[in-house]
């Protein structure tokens, strides 16, 4: 099984669907189809803007079918790229409270665990169907088929500390060395074995604005150097809140009879995202800090962002399902 899948994840993505003027121009382009007029329009919609950096994002990461490699380079799309990442980037620092009055060593984890938002989590360990459950897989997985590849983007931009201590967490998320276990192959074999389609990108036409927003937030932070205080701040929000909602996927999904694969990934980040969280923030975002002072309130912005687009997008959900 694993051999077939290696195929999902390399990059046999297809185009998604046009969500507005730009999008239907954006994919023209890359389709290699004639466009009238001259130059990209601006965007109809968030949702327009949305999936155009998704797709201007997955350039970068495995492509698409029928797509030349050489798009990643275009000019013009790359131009329109930095723009919806600029745009993206204004919108989350408006929201943003700013830098809490917190130490970052001894107050990170209290900041994060005194932050009430909707759980997903706690809806499925209780009160979710199946069907409910599977729409969830299907939102996760424009996500998950490529777990932790935005962070590793930021590898090469770290001084020696915080580098080192980051590939030790990402050689975990990369199974150790063993391609069976990587984190996005287990998530591929437990949506093939509940029925779901491993393909990457598959259910993107599916998802809506707060499950794009949150991609294109994690990738606009991985790709780009001056953003990497944010990168590691989002890492460190996301292995802090990601323990016990794995505990309790497990348990509602054991509790539905979903298959032992979609199960075993979820209790695989039980105790290594335990681990992962102290690693995060002890000797990888510390450090940072400790010897980049100046990147200390990007670190705080990445993990709010972090929280922010998590509980959007279980608002979002939770009100579709009739359970806000």
């Amino acid at each position: 099984m694993v051999g077939d899948l290696h195929g999902y994840l390399l990059g046999v993505t297809a185009l998604p669907k046009p969500r507005g003027r730009l999008s239907e121009r954006v994919l023209a382009r890359l389709g290699d189809q004639p466009t009238a007029g001259a130059g990209l329009p601006r965007p109809e919609s968030d949702e327009d803007a949305a999936i155009t950096l998704w797709t201007l994002h997955e350039l970068s990461y495995g492509g698409f079918e029928d797509v030349d490699d050489g798009a990643e380079r275009d000019v013009d799309l790359f131009r329109v790229r930095c723009l919806l990442e600029d745009d993206l980037e204004r919108r989350l620092r408006d929201r943003w409270p700013g830098v809490p009055d917190l130490e970052l060593a001894t107050g990170f984890f209290d900041w994060v665990g005194g932050h009430d938002g909707p759980s997903l989590a706690r809806f499925v360990q209780k009160e979710a169907t199946e069907e409910q459950v599977l729409d969830l897989l299907r939102m996760r997985s424009v996500y998950h088929l490529k777990e932790a590849d935005p962070t590793s983007w930021v590898i090469p931009r770290l001084t020696a500390g915080p580098k080192a201590a980051l590939v030790e967490l990402q050689y975990d998320e990369y199974g150790v060395g063993d391609p069976e276990r990587l984190h996005h192959e287990l998530w591929a074999r437990g949506l093939e074995a509940s029925g779901l389609r491993p393909e990457t990108g598959g259910y993107v036409d599916e998802v809506p604005l707060e499950v794009l927003e949150q991609n294109n937030a994690v990738s606009a932070f991985g790709l780009q150097r001056r953003l990497r205080g944010a990168a590691l701040g989002h890492l460190a929000a996301f292995e802090a809140t990601s323990s016990l909602p794995s505990r309790r996927m497990a348990q509602g999904l054991d509790r539905l009879g979903f298959p032992a694969e979609m199960v075993c990934y979820y209790t695989e980040h039980v105790e290594a995202d335990a681990v992962h969280e102290q690693i995060a923030l002890r000797d990888v975002c510390l450090r940072l800090v400790e010897e980049e002072p100046g990147l200390e309130p990007d670190v705080w912005f990445g993990a709010w962002a972090c929280l922010d687009l998590e509980d959007r997008t279980a608002r979002r959900l939770l009100d579709s399902w009739g359970a806000a």
